[in-house]
């Protein structure tokens, strides 16, 4: 089964701190990663295609993306960052559409987990500039915390001409077990029919060093079951999944996790869905 990767990562040290890689549980971050290391785990894993999405709220890094997917054989979208409530967001992402690798530009994100205010999703500028995103033809992509469902919900709704996609399933928590209230709300996002939701990151939701593929068989059962396939997409979440698993076990697992759709519904998850919302070529 050919495989789209729609979420993974890369950065250098030498050009840029990650000043979110923090404390001696992440210290396994703290080191550059670059797509030639992930090249060879990809193409293992039977990957042909992924997204490369931002990991700082640091403008030169869209472009930088941009420019390194256009060199690539593996890149095939970007999602990028810009700041949403800046006055001309239209014409920031005009520009980077002019600029090397453009057109590999699929999406924008903000870390709002990070955000102290649950509402910041609602405010009057982040809807200006997600509206932007819309007319610009792109996607958006949300992370979020539990906490923050219900405004991510709102603002779908207010927001209806715009694809968002939940990155890492909304982030339950998987280690503590618990369910509610994640799944009733991520059923709410899912009711609304311009979302989406990404097939990732759960391993470094669940206990990292002793989590089962049981373990996250609850989570993915409720998006599969709100969502459905067409409205899944894998991604891996390298190399911020390394702190639980290797790119080839969390391949697996996605696998183990989805043995019950058809081929064709696993398709959706593991290629056509990411192709589709993103508008990545056909293989």
């Amino acid at each position: 089964m050919a495989v789209v990767d729609a979420h993974h990562h890369v950065w250098d040290l030498s050009v840029r701190d990650q000043d979110w890689i923090a404390g001696p549980d992440l210290a396994p971050l703290r080191r550059t990663f670059t797509l030639d290391d992930l090249r060879p785990e990809a193409r293992a894993a039977g990957v042909r295609a992924t997204v490369l999405v931002q990991t700082v709220t640091v403008a030169e890094e869209t472009p930088e993306f941009l420019a390194l997917a256009d060199g690539s054989d593996l890149v095939a979208g970007v999602v990028g960052w810009t700041d949403l409530t800046a006055p001309d967001v239209a014409g920031t992402l005009a520009a980077l559409r002019e600029g090397p690798g453009g057109d590999r530009l699929v999406g924008i994100r903000h870390q709002v987990q990070g955000e102290p205010d649950p509402a910041w999703l609602l405010r009057d500028d982040v809807r200006r500039g997600l509206e932007a995103v819309a007319s610009a033809g792109l996607v958006y992509d949300l992370l979020v915390q539990p906490r923050q469902l219900p405004a991510a919900v709102e603002v779908v709704s207010r927001v209806p001409g715009l694809t968002f996609v939940l990155d890492h399933l909304g982030k339950p928590p998987i280690a503590a077990e618990e369910l509610q209230p994640w799944a009733g709300r991520v059923r709410a996002l899912a009711e609304r029919p311009n979302t989406v939701c990404k097939f990732s990151g759960m391993v470094t939701e669940a206990a990292w060093a002793t989590w089962t593929t049981a373990d996250l068989a609850p989570y993915a059962e409720t998006v599969v079951e709100a969502f459905g396939p067409d409205r899944l997409m894998f991604g891996s979440d390298w190399p911020v999944c390394r702190l639980a698993a290797s790119y080839a076990e969390v391949v697996e697992a996605a696998r183990t996790l989805t043995r019950g759709l058809s081929e064709d519904e696993r398709s959706a998850v593991f290629e056509t869905t990411a192709c589709k919302v993103y508008g990545l070529p056909a293989e």
